[in-house]
């Protein structure tokens, strides 16, 4: 469980710090926002994947 959660918070840092290089970028806002979505998106997108090997570990766990 522990891996998992710091696996995540791993993944929100990278968000952080890609968010912030973006607001630096000399672009418009229009491209800011998407740039901001598709980060979003791949958050989430890993988040998940760290959540479903989470889940198939603890249930290989629990049947040994």
């Amino acid at each position: 469980y522990l891996e998992a959660e710091e696996a995540k918070i791993g993944i929100r840092n990278d968000r952080k710090g890609d968010n912030n290089d973006i607001k630096k970028l000399d672009i418009s806002e229009d491209l800011l926002k998407i740039a901001e979505e598709n980060i979003q998106d791949l958050t989430d997108k890993y988040i998940r994947k760290v959540d479903s090997i989470y889940d198939v570990k603890e249930k290989e766990i629990m049947t040994v």
